[in-house]
């Protein structure tokens, strides 16, 4: 660790630096001028994450009366395909065409307490690299480094899910609740760039899309405990992702105070690990796959089922979003590289053959009431043998239609 300040509040030859100095006043009246603009209540800056990423999304026209006439009929023809297939009723109350910056707004919220783990430990590790006797000696300038690393991660945070905005072609899109419940919402606007590669009409595409999006809609609405309990796993492995001092150091050492757009150069790659070797993060990255691949095997499993004879190309269609979701498109990746989230189902095709293993002996409506509690559902062992767990889930559940209704479990009210 160096003894000198980060974000080069050094003095040649090593120190303290005067607050009362012309020149270091200047440094810290330019820095604070970044900071003062919204600077928000927790370690990430919030604010700037949103500006930068409507920045970086640039033009974003809004969706046409045609594309929202074109969604909300690919959404309303996925469930009435998806009745057949799944116990669970239509979790849509409303029918929506999103923009880019639509689909940024309408998913930050969840996305904050997802987020702000990483930052505080970030914002943590840039304050031990100021040596412990020079901390009094630094003043206003202590808070002022805090305030800093959350702008650091907003930027980078912004970065990143501006590249998400312009890839995810629906609210669910990569596995996670994360637009307001009862919204099916696709963008058509990256539904048309993903169509480009797929020697695939748009509208096949659009109706496959819709069909995913509708499933993953009945899922989280109708089995009240999981949104809770997907998020609440993202946040147990984020509260255990490490970072890297030494990466930090080198990032701030390349920051100079006196440029704020040095402050756009930096890039958190490396920055973040999972600690592969703890096992308790073992453990919750093993539960987070494991929920997210259980997710995203009943949506390809009741989709294949509801497109069976009906779309040309679903075949194809159904390979390439699963090879998507398992690898995760050039955005997710990037996602991961920044702030760390790597949220990948990557036992997804088993979890699939599960399904339909389950769905072969007990039928749609026994199938689906797996999901009446967490203690019901497959573990990640289940996997290598989808039969033997389907046999063994034979047995007495609550009537179906009790299940899949809008009353949380009495543990949830409060």
């Amino acid at each position: 660790m160096s003894d000198n300040p980060p974000f080069g509040f050094g003095v040649p030859g090593g120190g303290v630096p005067d607050p009362n100095d012309p020149q270091m006043r200047q440094i810290m009246a330019q820095l604070q001028q970044i900071l003062s603009a919204q600077p928000g209540t927790g370690p990430v800056n919030w604010d700037l994450a949103r500006q930068l990423a409507v920045q970086e999304l640039g033009e974003d026209p809004q969706p046409t009366q045609a594309q929202k006439d074109a969604v909300a009929e690919s959404l309303r023809l996925a469930d009435h395909w998806l009745d057949p297939e799944s116990a669970m009723p239509s979790g849509s109350s409303s029918a929506v065409a999103w923009s880019r910056n639509e689909w940024l707004y309408n998913t930050l919220d969840v996305w904050k307490p997802l987020c702000d783990p990483l930052a505080a430990r970030m914002v943590a590790a840039l304050g031990d690299l100021i040596p412990e006797e020079l901390r009094t000696q630094l003043g206003p300038m202590n808070a002022m480094i805090g305030q800093l690393g959350g702008a650091m991660f907003g930027q980078q945070l912004g970065a990143a899910l501006a590249k998400l905005a312009a890839e995810v072609l629906s609210a669910s899109d990569i596995g996670l609740p994360l637009g307001p419940a009862g919204v099916a919402a696709l963008v058509p606007a990256n539904i048309a760039v993903y169509e480009e590669g797929m020697d695939v009409t748009e509208d096949e595409i659009r109706l496959y899309v819709a069909l995913r999006e509708a499933a993953h809609q009945r899922l989280f609405g109708h089995v009240p405990w999981l949104r809770s309990h997907v998020l609440s796993a993202v946040e147990a492995y984020a509260r255990g992702i490490s970072i890297d001092r030494d990466a930090v150091e080198d990032v701030v050492g390349r920051i100079d105070p006196t440029n704020p757009e040095s402050m756009q150069e930096v890039s958190f790659e490396g920055m973040f690990s999972s600690a592969d070797d703890n096992p308790e993060q073992q453990a919750a990255l093993r539960r987070l796959e494991t929920i997210l691949a259980l997710i995203e095997g009943w949506v390809c499993h009741v989709v294949d089922k509801a497109c069976a004879g009906r779309l040309p190309d679903a075949d194809r269609l159904g390979e390439a979003f699963r090879r998507r979701r398992a690898a995760g498109g050039p955005a997710e990746q990037t996602f991961g590289t920044l702030v760390g989230l790597q949220l990948r189902p990557r036992r997804l095709r088993e979890a699939a053959a599960l399904w339909a293993a389950v769905g072969e002996v007990r039928g749609v409506e026994g199938r689906d009431s797996i999901w009446e509690h967490p203690d019901l559902l497959p573990t990640d062992e289940d996997f290598t043998d989808p039969t033997a767990f389907a046999n063994r889930t034979l047995g007495d559940f609550t009537d179906i239609g009790d299940l899949f209704t809008d009353e949380k479990p009495k543990d949830e009210e409060a």
